[in-house]
């Protein structure tokens, strides 16, 4: 079982930033990967960011030179730095952690970013 802790998040203006962490607990496998999703009313979540245990990286076109994802595998825990925010990045962010235990998700949280 694996468990994810979120943080961060909140209301901001576009063009604001915004830092998003989730730390994950539990027993899971060195090889794994940590991604950030997102799900805004009425569409289908969509991956956001993601990064593999060697701190390989992928983003979605639409955050891609405004969001980084880092990790530090030392404290289990990946961070979402979003700049540069739009008033469509508004949604509920999950984090979550995939390894060959299965996909666990985080609880989500709300940003929402004003024009």
């Amino acid at each position: 079982q694996v468990q994810l802790m979120e943080s961060g998040g909140g209301l901001v203006q576009a063009g604001e930033s915004l830092r998003l962490s989730c730390t994950a607990s539990g027993n899971f496998p060195p090889l794994n990967v940590m991604d950030w999703h997102r799900q805004s009313p009425g569409k289908q979540r969509e991956l956001v960011a993601r990064i593999t245990n060697g701190g390989t990286t992928n983003y979605a076109a639409s955050v891609k030179g405004r969001f980084t994802i880092s990790r530090d595998s030392a404290k289990n825990t990946a961070v979402l730095q979003m700049t540069s925010l739009k008033p469509e990045d508004t949604a509920v962010y999950y984090c979550a952690h995939v390894s060959m235990r299965g996909t666990y998700w985080g609880q989500g949280i709300q940003v929402t970013v004003s024009s």
